[in-house]
Parts: structure tokens; sequence; C-alpha cells
């Protein structure tokens, strides 16, 4: 007699890992998709469906020590991506030289953005955006990878983001309830199953401590709903290369120069919206 298949949340998780290495992606695609979480199909405006099948792992700020005998790894074998395109466009703006250009920010040194290899309507700018949102709040469109923090006057601040290829995961209302400057990561169980590198940062050893190729990158925003975390994201990115594309698993992705940007200009209980 055939055993019953397993069930919830983590057997989904397991499930869609397992379907990728069979398919030949192999384990470090399966440690690239941890920009957030691993996801399956969600219903969008369900924050209940959206945590019971994404099952994620959060770092808990009230533990201790968090990840106290760690350090982030220095390659970026954990964050691969398949994108490897060059636009070769011209970058006529001088201000993105200096926006995109070398940070030094809580001790961590941000590289410059190779902007002649992304597309120039993913940098930050200033544009006519009509809207009955008020102004400050965060608009975020998927199917156009932009994100809007709306501006009096019928303009916004664009920035451009990359996004889950899985359905782009959750869409609603809601609030920035929770800010973080250089946030922890910790991946999933099924994710350190399936990929052994991760296992030096799961969650028995506090997940992986803030640096330069943490998938959270400089900064995190975290999405809540009527008091309720969400688990849906807005962070930076150690993978430049993501931003504009479908290639993360379920959040909100920006360069890391455009997060701390819109991290300084949003407070606490920002209203944010996700079309």
């Amino acid at each position: 007699m055939s055993k019953p298949s397993p069930s919830g949340p983590a057997a989904t998780a397991s499930l869609l890992s397992k379907r990728l290495l069979s398919l030949g992606l192999g384990t470090a695609l399966v440690g690239s998709l941890s920009g957030c979480i691993l996801m399956t199909d969600t219903s969008r405006m369900n924050i209940d469906v959206f945590q019971d099948e994404v099952a994620p792992v959060w770092y808990d700020p009230a533990r201790t020590p968090p990840a106290a005998d760690q350090t982030a790894p220095q390659k970026r074998s954990l964050y691969q991506t398949q994108f490897h395109q060059t636009y070769g466009l011209p970058v006529t703006n001088p201000l993105h030289r200096a926006i995109y250009g070398l940070v030094v920010d809580d001790g961590h040194t941000l590289s410059p953005i190779p902007l002649d290899r992304v597309r120039s309507d993913m940098l930050r700018q200033e544009v006519s955006y009509q809207t009955v949102e008020a102004p400050g709040t965060i608009v975020v469109d998927t199917k156009a990878h932009y994100l809007y923090l709306v501006q009096p006057g019928g303009k916004a601040v664009r920035y451009g983001v990359g996004l889950g290829r899985d359905g782009f995961a959750w869409s609603g209302r809601g609030v920035i309830q929770r800010k973080a400057k250089w946030p922890h990561w910790t991946p999933t169980d099924d994710m350190v199953e399936n990929n052994p590198n991760l296992r030096p940062v799961s969650a028995a050893r506090g997940g992986l401590v803030a640096g330069l190729n943490n998938p959270l990158g400089a900064r995190a925003l975290y999405i809540y709903q009527n008091g309720k975390d969400t688990l849906y994201r807005v962070h930076g990115t150690p993978d430049w290369q993501s931003v504009g594309k479908a290639t993360s698993s379920g959040c909100v992705r920006m360069f890391n120069q455009d997060v701390i940007d819109l991290f300084d200009r949003v407070p606490d209980n920002t209203p944010i919206v996700v079309i």
C-alpha cells in the first residue's frame, strides 16, 4: 500500500524545490530563489492563503544571539541569475552616475551599478503620474515592474523593481509597518535541505547576517494589512541584474541604492498598494 502524500505548507515548498531539481535546474538555482520565499500559486488578495502556501521562516529580532558566529558569504553563487544581456544603452543623465555610484552605508561598501547594462527606464526618476492615491503612498505596478512614490502635483518618484515569477505573489493594500536597515534573512528548512550550502545560515544557526550578499540587501520594508504580516516585502538585492525582471521569488526587489533612498523617504505606516 502506498503511503499517503504529505500535505501542508512545508510539503508544498518541498515539492516545488524537488520539481526544480528534477528539471535539471540544480541546487544553485534553488538557492537563488531566496530573494524572499519559495511559493506556488496564491490567492493574490488573501493573506491567509498566501501565508499558508509559502511557509517562510523569517528572522525574528527577539532571537538572541542572531547568528553571532556567522559571517555573510562572499561568493554570489547563492544568487545566480540566468539574465546576462548587455543592453548597451547610452547614459545621458549625469545625475544617475552619482545616484548609482559607489556608496558607503553603515560600514558596507556598495559597488556602482553598471548603468550601460541596465534598462534606462529602471533608473530612479521623477515622472508625471496621475493617480487617486494620496501623496506619500507607494504604488507597485507588477505588470510594468515599477514602484511609484506618489508626490504632490501629479508627480511621482519612479523606481525599477524585480518581481517574483510565480504569479507575482500577493496584491492588495497595506502599510509599511516595519523597516529594517541591513536586515537578516533566514532560508526555509526545505531550501536548506535541497541546498546544503545554506546550512550555515539555517534557522538553527540564526539566519544570514546582514551583508553585501544577503538576499534582502541594504534595506527591507515589511508590509502589513490590518495589523497582520503579509509576508510580502520591498527590499534591496545584491543581484542588480534581476531588477526589471521576473527572477525573484515573490517580493519586490530594488537596486540597493534605490531601496536606501526609498527607506529614507517613507515613514512607518506609509500606505502601499500592490496592483
